[in-house]
This record gives C-alpha cells, structure tokens and sequence, in this order.
C-alpha cells in the first residue's frame, strides 16, 4: 500500500530520496520536463548531484502521482497532458479544495498562518501581471500546498497535492493563451485572508470559486 508522503515543512531537514523527488516532481509539474520526454536516471541523478538510488526512489513515486509512465521495454517517459483529464480532475478539487480551505480556517497553527501571511506579502510586494508565467504558477503551487498543509490531514493533503500538480501542468500547456493568469493567482489574496481570520465558510467559498474559475479559464483558451 502507498504510504501517504506530506509536504515537507520549510526549514526540515530533507533525504536524499525527499529533494530528488521534490525537484524532479516540480519540473514536471512545470514541464521542465516535457510531456513525452523520456526520463533518464543518470542524467538526472548527475543534475541534482545525488547517486541513482535516490532518483530510482522518486521516481517510484512518481509513476503511482501519475507524472511519469513506466512502459516495458520501451523506459520511462514523463506524462502526456491530456486535456480530456480537465473535467476528472476539476470533479475532485471542486469537492476537496473547499474542504481543505475550511479545515485550513479551523486548525491552521500560528506558524502555518505566518507562512501563508507571508506568501500573501509575496503577492503583493510586486505588480504581478509584471512577473513571468513560471513565477507566477510557482507562487500558485506554494499558496496551494500551505493551505493544504494547514488542514493538518496528511491523507487530504496528500491528494490534492497530486492533483493541483494534475492541473498545473495543464495550466503550463495553455499559459500562452490564458488572457487573465495574474487576475487567476491574485485571487489568492481573500482566500489566505479568510483563513487566516479561521473564517471556514468563507474560505470554502472562495475555494470553490478560484477552482471553478480555474476550469473555465482553461476551457476558454482551448
């Protein structure tokens, strides 16, 4: 049975096997790596400066977040971007994502509010429809996951961890045609405000909504 892996708190000490996955993970997310590519274990193992057992170990991982597909005889290739998975993923975060914003609300400790307090600064310390895509949906995936490290479930966190990688990488697919991505990341803003003011329902709604705007700003672009 897959053992649930949560997000590692900033400042932990990491494995080998965590930073490998965690670097590997995010440039897939962000197609780094692209959708198709094959995946070599040497030269990734040569790029993050680690040995091949702790890639081998990630990649293991990996295959079963459905970011990488393993095929006999043939290797290991990252995941195609199927935008037929657009409704299947949407389907489980317009359920979960309210739910983790709320129980975010309710049990975020003092130092998950500080942590989500300070991305909002990030938010606001630049114009952000000035900054490039990539930052823009690093800062995306950084607000998502400390919410999602505030509900204190590791098995919700772990879910819509691997989900929002899902739909972030479908998100990099269109990003040259979103017409509204900074306006999309902003959005941001309210909800950390809700959870930090442990507002369940509120946080929930705007959680809805960003994941509803979300779907539509894909399908629009399609």
């Amino acid at each position: 049975m897959q053992k649930v892996a949560t997000e590692p708190r900033s400042g932990e000490e990491l494995s080998l096997a965590e930073r490998a996955y965690r670097t590997i993970r995010d440039r897939l997310v962000m197609l780094e790596i692209r959708p198709g590519a094959p995946i070599n274990e040497e030269q990734l193992a040569q790029s993050l400066g680690v040995g091949r057992t702790p890639v081998r170990e990630a990649l293991k991982r990996l295959q079963y977040e459905r970011l990488i597909t393993a095929y006999p005889r043939r290797g290991t290739f990252a995941t195609d971007v199927n935008i037929t998975d657009l409704a299947h993923i949407s389907e489980v975060r317009q359920e979960l994502e309210p739910l983790a914003a709320a129980q975010a609300a309710r049990r975020a400790t003092a130092t998950d509010r500080a942590t989500l307090t300070a991305l909002r600064r990030q938010l606001e310390a630049a114009d952000s429809r000035r900054r490039d895509a990539a930052e823009l949906m690093r800062l995306d995936l950084e607000v998502h996951r400390a919410i999602y490290a505030a509900t204190h479930n590791p098995y919700l966190e772990d879910t819509l961890v691997r989900h929002d990688n899902l739909a972030t990488r479908i998100w990099c697919l269109f990003v040259d045609r979103l017409s509204d991505m900074a306006g999309h990341v902003e959005e941001h803003g309210p909800l950390i405000e809700a959870i930090a003011a442990g507002d369940p329902d509120q946080a929930a709604q705007l959680a809805r909504s960003h994941v509803q705007g979300f779907e539509r700003a894909i399908r629009d672009a399609i």
